[in-house]
């Protein structure tokens, strides 16, 4: 299945969904992912694995950890070569002095801003794909 490029439907359609929970960062030097934690993004840098896991794990885990986001997916099914959706979505946050970290998955793009306000994030989206209709 290919994902959309037109980012007039991209942006219209983007149908962002607030996952429940409360989800941050945390860095492992190591590389190594303790037992009971399940990322939900990892990334390999040269300072070691990033992950991004629900904040209760790193709590049982004793990670350290930093931002406490709340994760919104955008269930547009994007094209991994479209352009200006990340833009587009970042400029609509920017506006609302709201920060975004943006993760692309094969078939989505995710979303973690700052959890508190994160259902301001997604009415803020709400009103980019009315716009864009």
């Amino acid at each position: 299945m290919t994902g959309e490029r037109d980012l007039r439907t991209l942006l219209h359609g983007m149908r962002p969904e607030l996952k429940p929970g409360r989800y941050v960062y945390t860095t492992l030097p190591g590389g190594e992912v303790p037992a009971g934690v399940t990322p939900v993004v990892t990334v390999s840098e040269q300072e070691g694995l990033t992950l991004v896991v629900p904040e209760a794990q790193a709590v049982a885990s004793g990670l350290g950890y930093h931002f406490v986001a709340g994760w919104i997916t955008l269930r547009v099914h994007s094209a991994l070569d479209a352009v200006g959706l990340t833009a587009a979505v970042a400029l609509a946050l920017t506006d609302a002095g709201i920060s975004c970290n943006v993760v692309a998955g094969f078939h989505h793009d995710h979303l973690f801003v700052p959890h508190e306000r994160a259902a301001g994030a997604v009415r803020v989206l709400e009103a980019l794909a009315a716009e864009s209709g």
